[in-house]
């Protein structure tokens, strides 16, 4: 599943690695996931099949989705909507592809990309619009300018685009959508605040805080539990899970800086959490435990989803500076 793409891909370092992982062990074989012709890469979605999303850069320069394929090791160039740049942001288990590209008028737009072609979703009545995630029966969510000019949620089914609304604000977004149809993002508020929420049987439903003004949530499971992160009433910022009406504090290491991405249907968690000397390591929480992957021993690293059979991709930066992109199985 996905976990919050959009916001990932506004502060990601070009980075990925993939890798098999559970408590006792991150011992694996690494593979090297390459690049379309230029050194940039990056991540965002995984399916159990170890089909991995996400963007890189090529000979020419550009940015371009790509999809690459664990059993058989080749990373296919997704192309464009006509424009310069596209990011995939999410894959389900068909092997259907979302993200948005630039077309050939300079607009983002969401697409799909079922295997041979990618298609335009359109808007809800603006000119951009950006998909984030995909079930497994082709429903995607995102966000789109409407056409008074907000920034709204969306659902996209065979008969088109529809707009979730908001808690109140101008602004929101869909970051996942689980098998049953619930979807969970951020709104803003008639306040300006922004909050996590869930929507379902048509309606949007604030889930709160930890105690401080912001909230968002990042992905839901089969069973309903969110992942996201909250500022906390002292103004940190906490990894969270919410489940049967509560929204709780993960207690992700020592510092005050946490987010968990994704949640897997076993409960497992991954996210990336300050440590007690400042440094930011991708984790992954199950049953009560927390481990650092410690990816590398580097400084800075983060678990960006979670295949429902432990697959896990995110980023690293080494320490010599290097910014490298891996498949680890």
């Amino acid at each position: 599943m996905n976990k919050s793409a959009l916001a990932l891909f506004i502060g990601l370092i070009l980075v990925v690695f993939l890798f098999a992982v559970d408590l006792q062990s991150t011992s694996a074989e690494t593979i090297d996931l390459g690049s379309l012709g230029g050194w940039e890469s990056n991540a965002f979605d995984v399916n159990n099949a170890g089909q991995v999303v996400g963007w890189a850069s090529t000979d020419a320069g550009s940015k371009h989705a790509f999809l690459y394929d664990n059993t058989d090791d080749t990373i296919t160039d997704l192309g464009t909507l006509g424009g310069h740049y596209s990011l995939a942001l999410g894959i389900n288990k068909q092997g259907q592809v979302v993200g948005f590209s630039y077309n050939s008028d300079g607009l983002k737009r969401a697409f799909l990309f079922d295997g041979e072609s990618m298609t335009d979703l359109g808007t809800l009545g603006g000119h951009h619009s950006v998909a984030l995630d995909i079930n497994d029966a082709g429903q995607i969510v995102g966000f789109s300018n409407t056409e008074e000019g907000v920034i709204h949620a969306f659902i996209y089914e065979r008969n088109g685009m529809h707009d979730l609304g908001s808690l109140g604000g101008g602004v929101s977004v869909a970051n996942a959508i689980n098998n049953k149809g619930q979807i969970i993002g951020w709104s803003s508020d008639v306040y300006n605040e922004r909050h996590a929420f869930l929507y379902e049987n048509g309606a949007m439903k604030d889930l709160g805080t930890l105690g401080g003004m912001h909230s968002e949530a990042s992905d839901i499971n089969e069973s309903g539990k969110i992942v996201g992160h909250s500022y906390d009433a002292f103004g940190n910022i906490r990894a969270f899970v919410y489940e049967d009406g509560h929204m709780t504090d993960l207690e992700a290491f020592d510092g005050y800086l946490s987010y968990a991405f994704s949640i897997n249907d076993v409960d497992q968690i991954v996210g990336r959490s300050m440590t007690s000397d400042g440094e930011q390591h991708a984790f992954l929480y199950h049953n009560g435990m927390i481990k650092d992957l410690d990816i590398f021993t580097s400084s800075y690293s983060a678990a960006v989803s979670i295949s429902n059979n432990g697959k896990i991709i995110g980023e690293v930066q080494l320490e010599n500076g290097e910014q490298r992109g891996f498949f680890v199985k």
